[in-house]
């Protein structure tokens, strides 16, 4: 006799592998990485002063950021952080802060903001961004989840247990994979011991044709703390408003520290 059929779940990439978790471990190492790479560093394009809000990841807090916005502050924006403590989700009056925020520092500076995001930190960007396309000049994210099943990250349950919310009911509220209405970069790691590196890739959008993806070799915590990633948010934040091109590896050095993102898994 037949089994009755059943509808198959959608696939999604699973989670990041046990050894992948193991090597979240050398997030340190990618700090004091810094060091070395610092006269390089010291080349990255300069910043022309515009404001940039830095949101973290999931359970950290702008103390986490300290370190990316110091580096981009030494290259001459006004940086600052989301101001709101530890990120447990988006809890009651979280995103309306953090909108306030954005239109404050827009009408304040009379320029638009650029809005990076680690992880968690990069779909309050994203979404920010649609809601306020008019004050947000470009959107960059580090290992941030937002196509497929938050079962492809080793974070989600860490994220009901801190916000006290479901996730699916969470994400069916946002369309999280359609791309901002303005120039969008998603830099990501397949080493990422958190997110799965599919679930950071922004797909072709008719919409926007500004989007890209950038690879870097990092784990997930220390992607806003590593020296490569910090060299192409430094490139992507230099762009001239409204002169946005893609990120280009030009030479040898640039070509194995950033893999082709278009290669083959």
């Amino acid at each position: 006799m037949r089994k009755a059929s059943t509808v198959d779940e959608p696939k999604h990439p699973p989670p990041p592998s046990s050894l992948l978790v193991a090597l979240e471990l050398r997030a340190p190492w990618e700090l004091w990485s810094v060091i070395p790479s610092w006269p390089l560093l010291s080349r990255a394009p300069a910043g022309d002063g515009h404001p940039v809000i830095v949101f973290p990841g999931l359970s950290a807090s702008d103390g986490s950021t300290l370190p990316i916005r110091g580096f981009l502050q030494n290259l001459g924006y006004d940086v600052s952080g989301w101001n709101q403590g530890y990120n447990f989700g988006p809890r009651a009056g979280i995103l309306d802060t953090a909108k306030r925020q954005v239109q404050d520092t827009f009408e304040a500076s009379g320029e638009q903001v650029s809005l990076v995001g680690w992880s968690l930190g990069g779909i309050y960007a994203r979404e920010l961004a649609k809601e306020l396309p008019l004050c947000v000049r470009s959107v960059i994210t580090l290992g941030t989840p937002f196509t497929g099943s938050h079962r492809s990250t080793n974070a989600w349950r860490l994220y009901e247990l801190t916000s006290g919310r479901d996730i699916a009911q969470e994400l069916a509220k946002f369309d999280l994979p359609q791309a901002p209405p303005v120039p969008t970069t998603s830099i990501y790691s397949r080493t990422d011991g958190v997110v799965t590196w599919n679930a950071s890739i922004q797909a072709p959008c008719k919409k926007n044709p500004h989007t890209e993806n950038v690879e870097v070799f990092a784990s997930h915590i220390g992607l806003g703390l590593n020296p490569s990633a910090w060299w192409a948010l430094a490139d992507r934040l230099s762009q001239p408003a409204g002169k946005w091109r893609r990120f280009e590896r030009r030479n040898a050095l640039q070509r194995m520290v950033f893999p082709d993102p278009n290669r083959k898994a």
